[in-house]
């Protein structure tokens, strides 16, 4: 008889991975949405609407990592996990800042495009450095 791999046998093997891109997801939606606003409706400078809209996004993305993704809500030391997770933030919101100050402010690139492709590369930075650093077993 053949070993039989279950979906929910993927889902408990890569149950990290999904909730990361699951609330990944979100935490993005959260931050092109709040960007949209601040630099259609307001309208902001973009490197303003993108802090504004990186504040609150890593303030949901700290607790859905903390207590679902990671699930290290029972850890103490919340104060140092709180500290580790803005300070990387802090870090990717350099490179997202950079990125897009270069393709909207010099190369006059669309906004929200160039705002959602910046996402992909901070969300996959944020997930090494929060494996790695933050929240590490």
């Amino acid at each position: 008889m053949k070993n039989k791999v279950t979906v929910l046998d993927n889902y408990k093997k890569y149950k990290e991975q999904i909730l990361y891109l699951f609330f990944g997801g979100l935490t993005t939606l959260i931050s092109i949405g709040v960007f949209a606003f601040f630099t259609k409706v307001i309208p902001l400078d973009e490197l303003i609407a993108n802090i504004i809209s990186w504040v609150i996004a890593v303030l949901f993305a700290f607790v859905t990592n903390r207590l679902w993704v990671f699930e290290s809500a029972k850890d103490k030391g919340i104060i140092k996990q709180i500290l580790s997770f803005y300070a990387a933030r802090l870090a990717t919101l350099g490179v997202e800042e950079v990125l897009l100050l270069v393709f909207i402010k010099l190369l006059s690139l669309n906004s929200i495009a160039v705002k959602t492709t910046a996402q992909i590369v901070v969300i996959i930075l944020n997930y090494i450095i929060s494996k790695i650093f933050i929240f590490k077993k």
